[in-house]
């Protein structure tokens, strides 16, 4: 290619700069080159571009999508603009390697000195898949010229043949230790990027060093995967954090190219309600993931569920205090009565037992509680206080035996218990934290069939929170409670029956 005729491509190319699905149906040779001509443009698109062959509909969507949040931001090349987030959610056999080729080649080719890292859930889906695509996509665009693409493991790049350092993409793997590698790319005139592909599986640790390198010109994150997980990163996208992320969700059997044969089969075996066909056909996250304790489907039903009164104010108030265990934790107290939970107090981590057990004896005089529990890893000093003030309050220790045989200790019998709860019609407040505490905790495998859930130190190494909001709940489980005040009923008024029985009255 001549000096002029980059000169007129690169012309041609600004023309693409909020408008990459117009790159996309220029850039390659859908006409000419029979590996293209797949899949037949949706009528929409076709009249549009004058082509009969071209991406899937929900790709010329996205596409679109993505080129109405350029224009929105409007980049100058100066001041820093929003990151754009946009999420994928899908079953197996869409093509998300093939956009992730498109949207690299478009940023590369519209934006000079734009500086990107592309990453997979594992090295070989990243060599021998997504950096594979981006490779084939490259080599096939109109402007394959600018580039050097480098292949081989371990040193996988594609970079401008004039700007080398400056203007590049690279392939990073995943691996936790490898996270300083995602730090920002400083592209502060142009669009720093990252590309998830087969999002779910990526660790928590490196989308938050990716997040910090958004700051700079005109940043865009995308993500893309199976949604085979109910926590972590990419399903906070899709919850949690919604509201800044572009979520979209494909069910395979929409798309033209997947196998339809292979569905038709899966949903034959599985059914068409089963987490392997939600997962790998719908697009949806599972009810209930690999290690999973609680299923998502039994959280969902018992969120922000209603009861009438007497449906539940028969049953014992139960009290219960879930202290703070480190300083980005929260000091939770929840009341439970029958089917019944809601949460009473929220406050950071507080080392001021006698304030926190004149708050709790506030509440249990409040509410007329019939037991209060506490958990005994921080709570001996709010019960010490509790005493001096006449309160019997009880402390559980999480680790304690359980009298459950088939749980672990305290702390698995108490979730269980909550589990079963669920399941029988509990209710929830409409609480995202509570939601989040209850479906992230996985359980461990053991060889003696037993319930062990991780600890909460192991949940902070895969970047959630200690489930506090969910301890308080499960507190209330620990041991039987009975009604103080029905039992004084019941007491008294089986003495007016003695009283006034005449044991002489039937003769």
């Amino acid at each position: 290619m001549t000096p002029a005729e980059s000169a007129e491509l690169a012309a041609w190319m600004a023309k693409f700069y909020a408008d990459p699905l117009g790159f996309v149906m220029f850039a390659y040779p859908w006409s000419s080159d029979p590996a293209l001509q797949i899949v037949k443009l949706h009528a929409d698109y076709r009249q549009r571009y004058s082509s009969d062959f071209g991406p899937d509909r929900w790709a010329c969507e996205f596409l679109d999508e993505l080129g109405a949040q350029v224009k929105q931001r409007g980049f100058n090349g100066v001041q820093p603009v929003d990151a754009i987030r946009m999420a994928v959610s899908s079953g197996h056999g869409i093509g998300k390697s093939a956009i992730t080729a498109w949207l690299v080649n478009w940023i590369m080719s519209t934006r000079p000195f734009a500086k990107g890292i592309v990453t997979a859930n594992t090295s070989e889906q990243l060599a021998g898949k997504t950096w594979a695509e981006i490779a084939k996509w490259s080599k096939k665009s109109v402007t394959a010229d600018w580039w050097m693409i480098r292949t081989g493991k371990g040193a996988m790049k594609m970079c401008h043949i004039e700007h080398p350092e400056s203007w590049m993409v690279s392939a990073q793997t995943c691996r936790e230790e490898n996270a300083e590698a995602f730090a920002g790319l400083h592209a502060a005139d142009s669009t720093p990027f990252y590309i998830f592909d087969e999002a779910s599986a990526i660790p928590d640790a490196i989308a938050t060093v990716a997040e910090g390198g958004l700051t700079d010109g005109e940043p865009m994150f995308f993500k893309f995967g199976n949604p085979t997980r109910n926590s972590g990163d990419f399903h906070r996208c899709f919850h949690g954090l919604r509201h800044r992320w572009i979520c979209r969700q494909i069910d395979s059997r929409s798309v033209a190219i997947t196998n339809k044969n292979q569905i038709q089969q899966w949903q034959e075996d599985y059914g068409e309600h089963s987490d392997f066909f939600k997962v790998r056909v719908r697009g949806d996250f599972p009810s209930l993931s690999v290690k999973q304790f609680i299923a998502t489907a039994d959280v969902d039903a018992a969120y922000g569920r209603e009861l009438r009164g007497e449906q539940f104010q028969f049953a014992p108030k139960i009290l219960s205090c879930d202290p703070a265990w480190e300083g980005d934790d929260a000091l939770v107290i929840g009341l439970r009565q029958g089917l019944l939970f809601k949460i009473l107090n929220v406050i950071p981590k507080n080392d001021n037992d006698i304030h926190i057990a004149n708050l709790l004896a506030n509440h249990e005089d409040q509410q007329q509680a019939d037991a209060v529990f506490i958990d005994g890893g921080y709570g001996t000093g709010i019960v010490s206080a509790g005493l001096t003030m006449g309160r019997d309050w009880r402390l559980v220790w999480f680790g304690g035996a359980a009298a459950d045989v088939g749980c672990l200790n305290k702390r698995a019998e108490m979730w269980k218990q909550m589990r079963d709860w669920l399941k029988s019609g509990g209710c929830l407040p409409a609480d995202k934290e509570l939601y989040a505490d209850l479906i992230n905790p996985e359980t461990v495998p053991r060889m003696d069939g037993k319930i062990q859930l991780e600890s909460k130190q192991d949940m902070k190494r895969r970047k959630l929170p200690s489930p506090n909001k969910a301890d308080a709940l499960a507190l209330t489980f620990a041991y039987p409670v009975n009604p103080k005040q029905s039992t004084t009923l019941n007491h008294q008024h089986r003495e007016q029956i003695i009283r006034g029985h005449n044991p002489f009255a039937s003769l």
